[in-house]
Parts: structure tokens; sequence; C-alpha cells
């Protein structure tokens, strides 16, 4: 299961917490703002009970948070499995239009071999994928715009 990772936004500023009412905000368990105690968050005093100032806890959250990120740099997927942005194997990138504007990106991740995907603007393929052969298709039409009616239908009319 993958850590959990607390949501600034859901922490008051101006409130004091204490380490269960903190772990209850930010739904984790208690012992994790043990953990996040000892790994750099404050409180703001030694003494019984422990309390947490709201905005040093937002702040060490969304410092957390934000070193976590890992951006693609152009010409890059981000691989799940091996959990890095990875350039696509063979230098090869499909792109399927979803509309007039946008489109999702698939490759093959050359150290592992499992497909990436990415969201991005259809006008912003050339900067994302630069030197790389990128074919871009248009998407399967959905079942409500197919000519053909389906078979299995129980409103047969007599």
């Amino acid at each position: 299961m993958p850590p959990h990772r607390g949501n600034p936004q859901r922490v008051k500023q101006h409130r004091f917490y204490s380490a269960a009412e903190l772990a209850t905000c930010c739904g984790v368990h208690k012992n994790t703002v043990r953990h996040w105690q000892a790994n750099g968050l404050e409180p703001v005093s030694n003494g019984r009970p422990i309390l947490f100032d709201g905005a040093t806890v937002r702040a060490f959250l969304a410092k957390r948070n934000a070193s976590r990120k890992r951006p693609c740099p152009p010409g890059t997927l981000y691989c799940v499995k091996c959990r890095q942005p990875r350039p696509p194997a063979m230098g090869m990138v499909e792109a399927t239009r979803q509309n007039a504007t946008t489109g999702n990106l698939r490759a093959i991740c050359e150290a592992c071999g499992t497909m990436m995907h990415r969201r991005t603007r259809l006008a912003a393929i050339p900067a994302l994928m630069p030197n790389l052969d990128v074919q871009i298709r248009e998407a399967d039409p959905r079942l409500c715009e197919r000519t053909e009616p389906s078979l299995n239908c129980d409103n047969l009319k007599e």
C-alpha cells in the first residue's frame, strides 16, 4: 500500500492541533504524525500534549509533497513501473486525438517495456517530444457514433 500523503489544504493555518486531531484532519494514522515529527515537523512546545501549529504543518506537508515530484523533461514520459521519467523505446510515440485540442501520448518504456501514457495538448507535442517520431491517429469512434447498430439488443420490435 502506498504511503499516505497529507493534504496541506485540509489543515487550517490559524489553529493548533494535537497529534490525534492532526491525524484525523489529514486522514492518516497518528503514528504517521509522529513519523512526520521525527522527520522535521516542529511542535509548538515539548510539553504534553504535543501541539502543532497549522501554518507550520501546512508548510511541512507542502515541502514534503513538492520534494516527491518527478517532472518530465522534454522527450520523456513518466513510467509508473520504474517511477522515473523515461525516454520512449526506439524514439517512437503514438498520439491519439481525443478532441480538437487534446490527446493522449503512448509509448513503450525503454528500460522495462511497460506502456507509458501522458495527456497533453496537441499543439504542445513538438515542444514535448523533440526529435522523436510522433504518429498522430484519430481516436476510435464512440458507441453512439457507430453506423452499425448493436446486435444484442433487448428492444426488438415485432
